[in-house]
């Protein structure tokens, strides 16, 4: 394809983060003819009067930028064919019917395994030291320790990883330091993968849950897995454990979270929930066995670049016609947040 138009229509701070320096002028060098949209607009009447008047081929967007329905003619997006979405879901952003007519859609895809599994790694140590409690104790009601006080260690403890997917791989060489009894319970998954990075295969959800003192929760949020992991597996950690979710609200029920958090037994460390934004009453605030993150797990700041890179590698493939990575089919769309 040869020079196609394009709009670019990002935050500054977007634009800045997910591509720096250098890689903002490989982006120009893709897109000779791209259309640059700082945003917020002042007027969201400005982005129908945009595609009314200069549709393009090529959107380049993220978290800011505006939805494409509503006021927008669904003719003036006749035109569209790719949308390169710096973040994860789209459904905020692309109604489903334009990916059903053959819209072309990718994301951040794989590119921020590493931030993720980093963050289920933190949380992890975080509720083995009961970190966010004696933070909290600390600041607000100047405590300190005493003869009861507990902690642990994650050094030799049994991992439980629910899911294997591409952010537990990443996962296990950062634990290796810690423990090599990492076990993970995903059916789909090959002997071969699991024996490539010294994984043990639980033979069940119930064996993974009472053979590990550390569950983290990865499996993908698929309506078979809605609020597979219950009350009956949470109880089946063993006193003094502890159970992350980095991966998807939904997969656990909540209300079972909430009814085995309050009994106190385990440590219960969160980044994702079944409603997000977390409501201000969640019963699950305040409680001083479970630290809470408000999804923070994707890329930090400083590697959005990665998302960025990635970006510009499907872009370069989109224009030679070549296959891209991280492409949004409507299954993917369908399992979104």
């Amino acid at each position: 394809m040869n020079n196609p138009s394009a709009i670019v229509a990002l935050t500054d701070s977007e634009a800045a983060e997910f591509f720096p320096g250098p890689m903002w002028s490989e982006l120009e060098n893709l897109l000779p003819h791209y259309r640059r949209v700082r945003l917020p607009l002042a007027d969201v009447a400005e982005w129908q009067k945009l595609w009314a008047e200069s549709p393009a081929e090529i959107l380049v967007s993220a978290w800011q930028t505006p939805p494409l329905n509503g006021p927008i003619n669904p003719v003036d997006l006749k035109s569209l064919r790719y949308v390169c979405y710096l973040a994860g879901s789209v459904r905020r952003l692309i109604p489903r019917d334009l990916l059903a007519n053959g819209l072309v859609v990718t994301n951040w895809g794989n590119s921020i395994a590493s931030t993720v599994a980093e963050c289920a790694l933190m949380l992890t140590l975080m509720a083995m030291r009961r970190a966010s409690y004696w933070a909290i104790a600390m600041h607000r009601e100047r405590l300190w320790k005493s003869e009861s006080s507990i902690t642990q260690s994650l050094i030799g403890r049994r991992v439980g990883l629910h899911g294997f997917g591409v952010i537990s791989q990443s996962l296990v060489p950062m634990l290796r330091p810690f423990s090599s009894q990492i076990q993970t319970y995903s059916p789909r998954v090959p002997d071969s993968e699991l024996a490539r990075l010294g994984v043990a295969r639980a033979a069940s959800l119930e064996a993974l849950f009472s053979t590990s003192d550390v569950v983290v929760e990865l499996a993908a949020a698929t309506p078979e897995n809605y609020h597979l992991v219950n009350e009956s597996h949470l109880r089946m950690i063993p006193d003094g454990g502890v159970f992350v979710n980095v991966g998807r609200g939904s997969v656990v029920d909540e209300s079972a979270l909430v009814r085995v958090a309050r009994d106190g037994k385990i440590q219960i460390a969160l980044d994702v929930f079944e409603r997000e934004p977390l409501p201000a009453d969640s019963p699950l605030r305040g409680l001083p066995n479970v630290t809470l993150l408000p999804h923070l797990g994707g890329p930090t700041r400083d590697r959005r670049r990665d998302s960025g890179a990635l970006a510009l590698k499907n872009l370069k493939a989109f224009l030679q016609n070549k296959p891209q990575e991280a492409v949004v089919s409507l299954d993917v769309y369908d399992r979104s947040t």
